[in-house]
C-alpha cells in the first residue's frame, strides 16, 4: 500500500464529495422551488377565484427561483458553515458531542490503562504523536472511531462495550483499523462531510419553524406552514441524499482500513475476533447517541443499524469484513453476554515485570544493561520510502521494546502536564555542565525554582534513556502537555524558547525537538489551521527543496567534495522533475532558520510533490552508504513536517 497514493486517494475523494454535495444542493433548490411554485401558486389560485383576470399557472418563474435559490443556499451554507467552525477544534469535538469522556493518561482503571497502552505502543510504531484518547461512558456497542484534521488534533474513541468485551489482540486490531483511518488521510475527509450533512438537514429546521407561522387573520391564507411541511419532507430528502453520500464515501475504506490493520498487527484472529463479537453481541455496534447519525461514516462498525436492502450502510456486511481477513469464516456468529458491560471491571494486578530486551529485530542488538539498551542498526535508503505510512508488525513490537525501555517514572511523568514538561525541559539541558548551569538558571527565571529543581532531579534518568527512544518518549508526553492551561502552555513554550538560545546557538537535536512539540501543540492551544494546498507543481518550492538538500548535504558530511556529491544525488532527479536546476548553497544560506521557512512552504504541496522531495532527501542523508542517527530523526521530523509520518527507522 503507498502512503502517497491513499493520500491522493483522499484528495480525489474530497473533489468527489464536492461534486456529491453541488448534485445534492442542485436537485433540493429545484425540489424547493417545485414546493413553493406549488404552495405559492395555489394560494394565489385560491385568493383569484371567480375573477376573469386570474394569471394561468407558470412553471417558471424567475424571481421566485431566485429566492428560493438564495434561501436555500443561505441555509446551507450557514448551517455547513457553522458546523465546520465547531469541528475545528478538532477529533475532540466529535467525541464531546458523541458523550466522549477523555481517558486521563494517569488513570489506574484496568480497562482503560489498557486502552491507553496499545494506543500508545501504536503510535509509537507509526511515527505519529499519541493522540487523545475518549471512551463513550453508558454505549454497551462495540465501536470505535478516529477523528480530526490531522495528526495533530486527532482522538481515538471507543464505547464502553469494546473496552470491556474485547480482549487485548481484539482491541489492537479495532486500534489499528483507525489508525489506518489517521494515515490514510480519511480523517479530513470524515469532518468535511459531517459539515455538509449538518448543512442540509438545517432545511428541516427551517420548515419545523415555518409549519408554526400564524397568518395576521383568519381570512388570509398563510402558506408558510405549507412550505415548511414540503421543507420538512425535503429535508428527509437531503438527509436520505446524505446518507447515500455517507456510504459511497465510507465503504471501500473500511475494507482497506481492515487490511492495513491486519498488516500492521500480523494478527487477523485479533480484527476479526472483535468483527464476531460485534455479530454475537445482540447491540452489535450500534451507538444510542442522538448524534450518532451525523458521525455514522466515521465509525468503526456499522453505528446505526442496517438500512432498508443495505442501502445506505456506511459499512460493508460483517460477514464480507471477516471472510477478507479469515476465509474459513462459515458466517455463524457466536452468541455474545453483554452484562459484562455494566458490571465493575475487575481490579488491576500488578504489571508483570518485563524480560531484558531481546534483539528482536534484524540490525538491531542488546546495549548495555539498563534504559540505554538499544543500539542503533544500519539504516538501508531503501527501507524508508516504503515504510511510509505503512508500519508493520516489527515496528509494533520495536515500540512495545522501546516503550519498555523508558523507565516507569518518566512514563508516569509524561503523563501528567508538569511532568511532561520537565521532562522536555531535561531532554533541552547540556551534558556541559557550565552551559548546564546557565540553562537551569534561565529555567528558573521562565517558570519557578521548584520546576527546576524537579528538572534537575529527572535529568540523569532522562539522560539514560536511549537516545533513539528520545522523540518517542515527547511524542509520549503530548496527551501529558495538553493537559496544560493556555497560561501554562505560553509558560513552557517561552521556557523552552529560552533552554534552547541559552547557549548562542540551536543544534539539530534541539531544532528537531521544538519543531515536533510546537507543531503539535500549537494547533490545540491557539486553534491554528492546518495549512491548505497551494502548490500543484514543484517548480515554484525548486529554492526552498535547495535549502533543505543543503542542510542535509552540509549535516552529513565534512568534506566539501563529499557534501556536493551528497546533494547532487537528491538534487538531480528532484531538479529534473522541477525543471529547474538545484545548486549547493553556502551553510549560511541554508541554516535552521531557512530550513523551518522552506518546510512551512512545502508543507502547502500536494502528495506527490511531498513524495518527490523526501525521495530526493532520503537520497542525500544516505550518499555515504550510512543513515547516521541524527540524519535519521532528522529525516524524521522533515516528514512529520509534511504530514508524512515515518516509522521508526529500525533497519532493513
Amino acid at each position: 500500500m503507498d502512503f502517497f497514493e491513499t493520500q491522493a486517494q483522499a484528495h480525489r475523494n474530497t473533489k468527489l464529495l464536492v461534486v456529491y454535495f453541488v448534485c445534492g444542493v442542485a436537485l433540493l433548490i429545484l425540489a424547493v422551488y417545485a414546493a413553493a411554485l406549488v404552495v405559492f401558486t395555489g394560494v394565489g389560485l385560491g385568493q383569484h377565484q371567480g375573477h376573469a383576470e386570474a394569471a394561468p399557472i407558470a412553471l417558471w418563474d424567475p424571481n421566485l427561483f431566485f429566492g428560493v435559490a438564495v434561501g436555500t443556499l443561505a441555509v446551507i451554507a450557514i448551517g455547513s458553515g457553522f458546523k465546520t467552525m465547531e469541528l475545528a477544534h478538532g477529533g475532540s469535538a466529535v467525541a464531546t458531542s458523541l458523550g466522549g469522556q477523555l481517558v486521563n493518561p494517569s488513570t489506574t482503571d484496568p480497562d482503560e490503562r489498557k486502552l491507553l497502552n496499545v494506543v500508545e505502543e501504536m503510535a509509537i510504531a507509526a511515527g505519529v504523536p499519541v493522540p487523545q484518547v475518549y471512551v463513550l461512558p453508558g454505549e454497551k456497542g462495540i465501536n470505535a472511531f478516529a477523528a480530526g484534521h490531522s495528526t495533530s488534533d486527532a482522538v481515538v474513541a471507543v464505547t464502553q462495550g469494546s473496552i470491556r468485551l474485547l480482549t487485548r489482540d481484539e482491541l489492537q486490531g479495532v486500534i489499528g483499523h483507525e489508525f489506518s483511518h489517521i494515515l490514510n488521510g480519511d480523517m479530513r475527509l470524515n469532518l468535511r462531510l459531517m459539515g455538509i450533512i449538518f448543512g442540509i438537514l438545517c432545511l428541516t429546521v427551517i420548515g419545523r419553524v415555518l409549519l408554526y407561522t400564524r397568518s395576521r387573520s383568519s381570512k388570509d391564507k398563510n402558506p408558510l406552514p405549507l412550505l415548511g411541511l414540503a421543507l420538512v419532507l425535503i429535508g428527509w430528502i437531503g438527509v436520505l441524499f446524505g446518507r447515500l453520500i455517507q456510504s459511497a464515501v465510507s465503504r471501500q475504506r473500511e475494507f482497506l482500513a481492515d487490511a492495513s490493520a491486519v498488516q500492521f498487527t500480523r494478527n487477523p484472529a485479533g480484527l476479526a475476533g472483535a468483527l464476531k463479537k460485534i455479530g454475537g453481541l445482540g447491540c452489535g455496534s450500534k451507538l444510542e447517541n442522538a448524534h450518532a447519525a451525523e458521525a455514522s461514516h466515521m465509525f468503526f462498525g456499522n453505528g446505526m443499524g442496517e438500512s432498508f436492502f443495505h442501502l445506505m450502510d456506511t459499512h460493508p456486511p460483517l460477514a464480507e469484513r471477516i471472510r477478507a481477513i479469515d476465509p474459513s469464516f462459515d458466517g455463524t456468529f457466536p452468541e455474545l453476554d453483554d452484562v459484562r458491560v455494566d458490571q465493575p471491571a475487575p481490579p488491576a494486578s500488578a504489571a508483570p515485570r518485563r524480560a531484558p530486551l531481546p534483539p528482536i529485530i534484524p540490525g538491531m542488538a542488546r546495549g548495555p544493561a539498563g534504559a540505554a539498551g538499544l543500539v542503533t542498526p544500519l539504516i538501508a535508503a531503501h527501507a524508508v520510502m516504503p515504510a511510509m505510512g505503512n508500519p508493520s508488525t516489527a515496528h509494533l513490537q520495536y515500540a512495545t521494546d522501546l516503550q519498555g525501555s523508558i523507565p516507569a517514572s518518566l512514563q508516569a511523568a509524561a503523563r501528567e502536564g508538569l511532568g511532561a514538561s520537565t521532562m522536555v525541559y531535561a531532554l533541552l539541558l547540556s551534558d556541559d555542565e557550565g552551559v548546564r548551569h546557565k540553562q537551569c538558571d534561565e529555567l528558573a527565571a521562565a517558570t519557578s525554582a521548584g520546576i527546576c529543581q524537579e528538572t534537575v532531579r529527572i535529568w540523569p534518568e532522562v539522560q539514560a534513556v536511549a537516545t533513539q527512544a528520545r522523540l518517542p518518549l515527547v511524542d509520549l508526553a503530548l496527551p501529558g502537555l495538553r493537559q496544560l492551561s493556555p497560561a501554562q502552555f505560553q509558560q513552557f513554550h517561552a521556557a523552552v524558547q529560552r533552554l534552547v538560545e541559552s547557549d548562542g546557538e540551536i543544534d539539530l537535536f534541539e531544532y528537531v525537538l521544538q519543531k515536533i512539540v510546537f507543531r503539535h501543540l500549537e494547533p490545540y492551544f491557539t486553534q491554528a489551521r492546518k495549512p491548505t494546498v497551494q502548490y500543484y507543481s514543484l517548480k515554484p518550492l525548486a529554492p526552498d527543496c535547495a535549502v533543505l538538500l543543503s542542510a542535509l548535504a552540509y549535516v552529513g558530511q565534512d568534506e566539501p567534495d563529499k557534501t556536493e556529491f551528497a546533494f547532487q544525488q537528491g538534487a538531480q532527479p528532484l531538479g529534473y522533475n522541477a525543471q529547474v536546476p538545484l545548486s549547493l548553497l553556502p551553510p549560511e544560506e541554508c541554516n535552521l532558520e531557512h530550513v523551518d521557512a522552506a518546510l512551512n512552504r512545502l508543507s502547502q504541496a500536494v502528495p506527490q510533490i511531498k513524495k518527490n522531495l523526501l525521495n530526493a532527501c532520503t537520497q542525500t542523508v544516505a550518499a555515504d552508504g550510512v543513515i547516521q542517527e541524527m540524519e535519521a530523526e532528522l529525516l524524521r521530523a522533515i516528514a512529520d513536517t509534511l504530514d508524512c509520518p515515518i516509522p521508526p527507522l529500525i533497519g532493513g
